[in-house]
């Protein structure tokens, strides 16, 4: 049955920057497209879909790297969102008003294509995002390791401001309070009669700020303040030990994801070799850039060459190692194991890694706090069809109703990660 809401009312959120754009578009009045199943199975089916695809940069009802997302069959027509999710840049080029509008709202970023996604996967997923977790903005509120401002758990630091705020409100309150008080009492007691000339001397003495700025109540308010900003700095200090989500350094050849991955679509496992086959995906070699610039670049000579490339040469000629300066470091104490999550669990690389096909300079994506690896495992469901590795754990969850995820074969245990 579908659900009429307002339009402030709407909440919204996605996963790989999919609807980022037409969510926070134009207000037209369309009612939850009746197409859109709100059964069980479709809601299930489309969780798993945005796990998978969306979960990066979109929620359901929380504003993220994309806008929240619940409400867009009522916002938009089904044709236009169903064309938006598949190829948002093909409707952005045909001109689309609207297409057009959230694209420059949303900085020109572009949204990787999702023709993968079949009819029935696509509305699968507007399933989900109308009628999946309505319970997930308090969730999120109090998860774990979510990747937002503080990118780990504990108290975010929006709602440790709100409560300075609120404290500072509620003492200058309470002086003005204590101001009207003091005034309506002056006032009573001066048309007293029965007060002799120097009591209403000293009722009518005048406030010296010399005396405010050295009496005990001021004293104790300053006080309060500075301790609760230094605190709140500590804690923020504290939360953002280890995390560097939006790090993006400076490397010693200028090299482009969004010219090799984007425009040339160069496979992440060529340069990437570990990636399939062990934990580390490893660096690439000046050897494996060579593979194809011996070949596209100035096969007559290296004159005119860039002064990127000719570092490229430079190194290779003289046998030299390109030292690339790591972005992506979890600390020694935890284990990650690029073939299990992408061989077996089948997770790709902007799962994690955000949309690298389009980053000129590299930068990390997620927070790879503990909480964020944690909360993916409590949501991802397993790809187990077609998948043997995991046949004997479908056979022992078969009595469940829930879907088979990570955290239903270990992916909470301690050990798995720390050993």
């Amino acid at each position: 049955m579908s659900i009429k809401r307002s339009f402030l009312g709407v909440p919204i959120h996605l996963g790989t920057l999919l609807l980022a754009f037409f969510l926070v578009g134009g207000v037209d009045a369309y009612a939850v497209n009746p197409d859109v199943s709100d059964s069980e199975d479709a809601i299930q089916a489309g969780q798993a879909l945005f796990n998978a695809n969306c979960k990066t940069c979109h929620k359901l009802d929380q504003r993220y790297t994309g806008p929240a997302l619940r409400g867009v069959t009522e916002r938009r027509e089904l044709d236009w969102a169903k064309q938006f999710i598949v190829n948002s840049q093909l409707l952005i080029q045909s001109g689309d008003a609207a297409a057009v509008a959230l694209y420059r709202e949303y900085n020109n970023i572009v949204m990787p294509s999702h023709d993968f996604l079949s009819d029935g996967d696509v509305m699968n997923l507007l399933s989900y995002i109308e009628y999946g977790d309505t319970a997930e903005a308090a969730t999120e509120a109090g998860a774990v390791g979510e990747g937002g401002a503080t990118g780990g758990g504990g108290v975010p630091s929006e709602y440790l401001t709100i409560m300075l705020v609120v404290l500072v409100f509620v003492l200058l309150l309470i002086l003005v309070v204590l101001g009207l008080i003091v005034s309506v009492l002056t006032k009573y007691m001066n048309s007293s009669d029965k007060l002799d000339d120097e009591d209403k001397a000293f009722i009518n003495q005048k406030g010296s700020v010399k005396k405010l700025l050295t009496s005990d109540g001021f004293i104790v308010i300053v006080t309060t303040i500075v301790l609760a900003l230094v605190v709140k700095t500590a804690i923020d200090g504290i939360y953002g030990v280890g995390i560097q989500q939006g790090y993006a350094p400076a490397q010693p050849i200028a090299y482009s994801h969004q010219l090799h991955a984007g425009q040339y679509e160069i496979q992440c496992q060529y340069c990437h070799t570990g990636v399939e086959i062990g934990k580390s995906a490893n660096i690439p070699s000046a050897n494996i850039c060579m593979n194809c610039h011996m070949h596209i670049q100035n096969v007559g000579g290296q004159e005119g060459i860039s002064p990127e490339i000719a570092k490229l040469y430079d190194a290779y000629d003289n046998n030299r190692p390109i030292e690339w300066v790591r972005v992506h470091n979890l600390p020694d104490l935890a284990y990650f194991n690029h073939s299990q999550h992408v061989v077996v669990g089948g997770i790709e690389c902007q799962t994690c890694h955000g949309p690298i096909e389009e980053m000129e300079v590299v930068y990390q994506h997620s927070a790879l706090t503990m909480g964020w690896c944690i909360d993916c495992h409590r949501n991802t469901e397993i790809a187990s069809q077609g998948n043997e590795y995991y046949d004997k754990l479908v056979l022992l969850h078969a009595d469940s109703k829930d879907a088979l995820k990570v955290k239903d074969i270990g992916g909470l245990e301690c050990a798995k990660c720390h050993y």
